[in-house]
């Protein structure tokens, strides 16, 4: 089941699930060394599908635009079109909750082609962040009408 809650909804279970699996794919899976676990995940709202454990996660961050973030399928549940319903459920909530907000993603490159899917368009040239190449997208609501 989806849910869409603050950090301080999640179980101190939950939110280790979270973090743990974050680490696991962009620390460890992707050779990042950085600091993954930072301040927006206070104000985050976290995005969750727990049935077999952690299946996937995302993050909204709230502010002037929308952020979707740290977008993850856990590596056992990959194939099984859990990404498209993660992304799915994000704008749902962000078009049911902040209807007219752009909704803003650095995402990697070689996945701009499924962000597009939803309506996202790049608003940079790639470049590389922690050694993967990136490419900054956004939603605007007119686009979505």
């Amino acid at each position: 089941m989806w849910e869409i809650r603050k950090i301080d909804e999640l179980s101190t279970r939950e939110w280790y699930d979270i973090t743990r699996l974050r680490v696991d794919t962009f620390v460890v899976e992707q050779q990042c060394a950085y600091r993954e676990i930072d301040d927006q995940d206070l104000a985050a709202l976290h995005v969750t599908k727990f049935d077999d454990g952690l299946e996937a996660y995302a993050r909204i961050i709230e502010g002037d635009d929308l952020y979707i973030g740290r977008v993850i399928v856990n590596q056992k549940f990959r194939g099984k079109g859990l990404s498209r319903e993660l992304m799915t459920v994000c704008l749902n909530y962000i078009d049911e909750h902040y209807a007219g907000k752009t909704v803003k993603l650095q995402g990697q490159a070689h996945l701009a082609d499924f962000y597009r899917s939803f309506g996202f368009a790049e608003t940079s040239v790639i470049y590389f962040e922690d050694m993967i190449p990136h490419v900054d997208m956004e939603r605007t609501y007119e686009k979505n009408l």
